[in-house]
């Protein structure tokens, strides 16, 4: 599977690592995070993946700051995007099975980089399950089509 990956300065180790994990799984990972320790704004790394994902660069996104939030409420303004922020497994996978998001996030400064790979693991290993959860899917971007 082809991965986005995005960070802020934050979570810059956090990211080699679980490049490095991915690799090791067989996936082709896409770097869009910043390589350096300096402060920078988490909304334009969340808006880069998610802009890939949405235009099908690549096929899901990981999204990585402090606590996932940031990162992950700028991903969810692009068209198209589920983001959500994990920090254990059994979220992540209700996330993929429920909800099909597409991108995943959680915070560097929030779990250790075993239980992000968990994390990681369980969303990329868990299918949607569509059904009644498509109609419910469908209900959500609905929300983006409708007028302000």
């Amino acid at each position: 599977m082809k991965i986005g990956i995005g960070n802020d300065h934050s979570a810059l180790e956090m990211k080699k690592e679980i490049i490095a994990f991915l690799e090791e799984k067989g996936h082709e990972v896409v770097d869009y995070g910043t390589d350096s320790a300096e402060s920078c704004d988490y909304p334009v790394y969340g808006e880069i993946v998610a802009r890939a994902v949405a235009a099908g660069e690549v096929e899901q996104g990981i999204l990585i700051c402090g606590t996932g939030l940031g990162i992950s409420l700028a991903a969810n303004k692009v068209k198209g995007i589920r983001a959500a922020v994990c920090s254990e497994p059994f979220t992540a996978k209700m996330a993929r099975a429920h909800n099909n998001c597409n991108i995943l996030a959680f915070g560097a400064r929030v779990v250790g980089p075993e239980l992000a790979k968990m994390i990681v693991e369980t969303w990329l290993d868990t299918d949607f399950e569509g059904g009644r959860h498509q109609r419910r899917v469908d209900l959500i971007m609905e929300i983006e089509n409708k007028e302000q």
